[in-house]
């Protein structure tokens, strides 16, 4: 078994890379802002050249766990950083559409590699699950927040390109510390490790995982959609003209806000069964979607909040459920492929933007994000009503 010393450094790698993982993603919606006029392109056009970034992100997930087999689990996350730092170097002296889309795509491969080998690490080392699953996902919150503070104070004071080299050279300098600093972990021990406690609740599994799948394919388009969306919106939809570091900062405050659900729903794993908490999040999706869709101004801001809030508290969730439920030597393959279901065809969410922006605007957008937050609202009640809970075991 790792130290408790140990356990505690490489939990503050991961924490850290998944606040790099969802900010390097990230840096283009807002950056897209200022490369728009600079390349004189149109948002919609732009913006669909993340598709492959995207994409790559959920594709390359589910080769991961296979490949942490082979290589080990430190040195795909080294490569993570080193792959990052590479690919927004590349970006930065980018000056066709042809290589921005190029670029992005190779990041996007890179940065999959976070979620299955990352979550794998964490709870190989945590102490309490909900708590480092709760603390994990606000380091990923603050990293997807301050891609659009960052960027639009980047971009507007030195230029976008600026904007993916100044955190190229920030995940250059946290790889290097992470090679020198981190053991590499033992994976053997985990196949000698009892599978954790279920909750106290049996599941088919067939039920289980055709529940799950739906629900991770339908999750993966709302986050995508919203955090993808979410800068451009509030620029176009707040209702008064604005400065673009305005702009960045008013989004990086909504995802501020979600980082707070993400803790109080690590709290509540640790203390009530999931189905009860995937219920209560899913229902929120939907409502702050709708609200987004038929407002503009403060009521907008207050609905895509609440729907970021949902969205990161079910990312907890999620992964909890994948540790519970999983066997300790399977699962960083069960985060690759819970990882390739929500993020591979979400990947299109970039296209589906450009194309219902260019149509019928953001309300449209948004409008199409909430019909899959309500499909995530009935899978959710359907693995509630899956779930039972297991009989008590005889007396001896």
């Amino acid at each position: 078994m790792p130290s408790p010393a140990h356990s505690t450094r490489v939990i503050a790698f991961v924490n850290v890379a998944h606040a790099l993982d969802h900010y390097v993603l990230l840096i283009y919606p807002t950056a897209v802002i200022a490369m728009a006029g600079d390349l004189r392109l149109d948002y919609g056009p732009l913006i669909a050249l993340a598709t492959g970034a995207f994409v790559a992100f959920g594709l390359f997930a589910l080769p991961m766990g296979w490949l942490a087999v082979r290589f080990g689990r430190r040195n795909l996350l080294a490569v993570f950083f080193f792959g990052c730092s590479a690919s927004l170097a590349g970006l930065s002296f980018s000056a066709t559409p042809t290589a921005i889309a190029v670029w992005l795509f190779v990041l996007g491969a890179f940065t999959a590699i976070y979620h299955p080998i990352g979550a794998s690490i964490l709870v190989s080392h945590a102490s309490s699950l909900g708590r480092a699953l709760g603390w994990n996902g606000v380091f990923g919150n603050v990293g997807t927040a301050f891609a659009a503070g960052g960027t639009a104070l980047l971009a507007s004071a030195f230029g976008w390109r600026a904007a993916f080299l100044v955190p190229a050279a920030v995940c250059l300098a946290v790889g290097l510390a992470y090679v020198a600093l981190a053991p590499a972990d033992d994976q053997r021990d985990e196949r000698r490790a009892p599978a954790p406690a279920s909750g106290g609740f049996r599941l088919s599994l067939p039920v289980l995982l055709t529940l799950f799948g739906a629900a991770l394919v339908a999750g993966g388009m709302t986050f995508n959609i919203t955090s993808i969306a979410l800068p451009k919106a509030v620029d176009e939809r707040l209702g008064v003209a604005v400065p673009l570091v305005v702009t960045g900062w008013l989004v990086t405050g909504v995802f501020l806000f979600g980082a707070l659900t993400q803790l109080v729903v690590g709290r509540l794993v640790d203390r009530f069964p999931l189905p009860t908490i995937f219920v209560g999040l899913s229902a929120l999706q939907p409502l702050g979607l709708g609200i987004a869709a038929a407002t503009e101004g403060a009521p907008m801001l207050a609905g895509l909040a609440l729907t970021i809030a949902a969205i990161y508290g079910q990312v907890v969730v999620n992964d909890a459920m994948v540790a519970r439920y999983t066997p300790p030597h399977l699962r960083t393959k069960a985060y690759s492929v819970r990882y390739f279901l929500g993020f591979t065809v979400s990947g299109f969410a970039a296209t589906l933007i450009g194309a219902t922006h260019s149509s019928g605007g953001f309300g449209m957008t948004f409008a199409i994000a909430a019909a899959f937050g309500a499909v995530i609202f009935g899978v959710a009640i359907a693995f509630f009503l899956a779930a039972r809970p297991a009989a008590p075991a005889p007396a001896e």
